[in-house]
């Protein structure tokens, strides 16, 4: 049967919008091939010289005859991301943060995704136990990267046990075989107090660093607890001792890496040094930020570029008052950004709330998990100022909505005052502080619905 993938948008001046292409029709194929998903998708539209079949919405074929430069995008976007359904993941991980959901939330965030296509597309990390021969042999035909695996621990039976899964050992196979054709790729461990830190992660460790540089990083972050765990893995909390302990395995492991590879290779998350009472790395460190989807650097890097933006500015009078609502992890930081703030514009005054989350529980400290409830919770009846600022990432994808369902305009109506959706991005952090952000509610990306980026919300 003829599979036929729905246009949802076409951005404007590109090359679909020269030739007429519209949202609601339809791609067939591109070089008289089929188009399975994505991955065929990008891979035949590469070519300098290509043949584009559209059917229209009113039914009428169109072959169209494409000269461009090679890489080249036509400039259309597909209704399903994949051009594909997506793969649901076979593990039944010991740590896996669905599972500790609490009942009663929509459906689409209990999905389980381990689909490699996200991993390229959106930066979603695989155990790669969900591919066959046939797809690893497509991304390296393809050439697609980076492609950021999963891996847990490298001991494949350690591996077993920690994903549930009797083929989990066995899938670390495929990592030899990218490494084989130069694939680029990116790692993550989450780590499990007593499961696989330690020794068991110095195994691990030395095993990834046969990969360098073709594996570029490695991130470790420590595994999320929320309150809903009846039933599951008995778990524990990392102590401050043991991120301690961690840290100084990772500063080991670096000094190494740097010099074999002139890259640090490993990058411990900013929850560890914040858990262990530590600074932050300098810049440097994070190899150009590899992992910020990870929660590696993304503290220092809005850091660096809301102090770089802010020297850029000559101190006004302008008046403004406001509020922030984060989680707990980033919260000191950005008292310290507000206070140089302060210095330059003395009459802007912005107050930082740290929000306990009493949703998912108290050990949950990442903004990206901050629900509406919590927010109008815990600042209903404080004095806010004139605008109440929130970071993207708290929002589900397409909507002005919190994870709980509640909207924005529902936190807007029980506090009393509107809401500004703050971009990623220091120097977008610092328009918004100093008043100059627009007001209207914008467009969030994904955040764990997986018809979208996978992001983890670790802000």
């Amino acid at each position: 049967m003829e599979k036929k993938h729905l246009i949802s948008r076409v951005l404007p001046g590109s090359i679909a919008q020269e030739l007429q292409v519209c949202p609601g029709d339809f791609l067939i194929s591109v070089n008289d091939q089929p188009i399975e998903d994505i991955f065929d998708y990008r891979y035949q539209v590469n070519d300098e010289f290509i043949t584009v079949v559209v059917e229209k919405a009113d039914g009428e074929i169109w072959e169209l005859e494409v000269e461009k430069e090679f890489e080249e995008d036509l400039g259309i976007e597909f209704a399903n991301g994949l051009m594909d359904d997506y793969r649901s993941c076979r593990n039944r991980c010991i740590f896996c943060f669905i599972d500790q959901m609490p009942p009663g939330m929509r459906k689409t965030l209990y999905f389980k995704d381990d689909d490699a296509r996200l991993s390229f597309l959106q930066g979603n990390y695989v155990t790669l136990t969900n591919m066959s021969d046939s797809d690893i042999d497509r991304i390296i035909r393809f050439h697609l990267e980076p492609i950021n695996i999963s891996f847990q621990a490298m001991d494949p039976a350690l591996r077993c046990q920690m994903l549930r899964n009797r083929f989990a050992g066995e899938a670390l196979k495929k990592v030899e075989k990218l490494f084989e054709a130069g694939i680029r790729m990116n790692g993550q461990i989450v780590l499990c107090r007593g499961v696989n830190d330690g020794d068991n992660l110095e195994y691990s460790l030395s095993r990834l660093a046969e990969y360098a540089p073709v594996l570029e990083s490695v991130s470790i972050v420590p595994v999320g607890l929320t309150r809903y765990r009846e039933g599951l893995y008995p778990l524990e909390l990392f102590t401050p001792e043991d991120a301690a302990r961690l840290l100084s395995q990772v500063r080991r492991w670096q000094n190494r890496m740097v010099k074999k590879t002139g890259m640090h290779f490993v990058h411990a998350s900013d929850e560890w040094y914040i858990l262990a009472g530590q600074p932050l790395p300098e810049a440097e460190t994070y190899d150009g930020y590899l992992q910020l989807e990870n929660g590696v650097g993304m503290l220092r890097l809005q850091e660096e570029e809301f102090l770089e933006s802010l020297s850029r500015r000559k101190p006004d009078g302008r008046s403004f008052t406001a509020s922030i609502g984060t989680g707990l992890l980033a919260a000191p930081y950005l008292e310290g950004l507000m206070e140089a703030v302060r210095k330059s514009f003395p009459h802007v005054h912005i107050t930082v709330h740290a929000i306990q989350n009493e949703f998912f529980g108290e050990t949950i400290t990442v903004s990206g998990l901050i629900t509406g409830q919590d927010l109008i919770r815990q600042l209903k009846g404080l004095p806010l100022g004139e605008a109440l600022l929130l970071p993207c990432n708290m929002f589900r994808s397409q909507e002005a909505v919190f994870l709980d369902d509640v909207t924005v305009d529902e936190v807007e109506e029980a506090l009393g005052l509107p809401i500004r959706i703050v971009e990623e991005g220091g120097e977008e952090l610092l328009k918004a502080v100093l008043g100059e952000q627009a007001p209207e509610h914008r467009k969030r990306r994904q955040i764990y619905e997986q018809t979208g980026c996978g992001d983890r919300g670790e802000t």
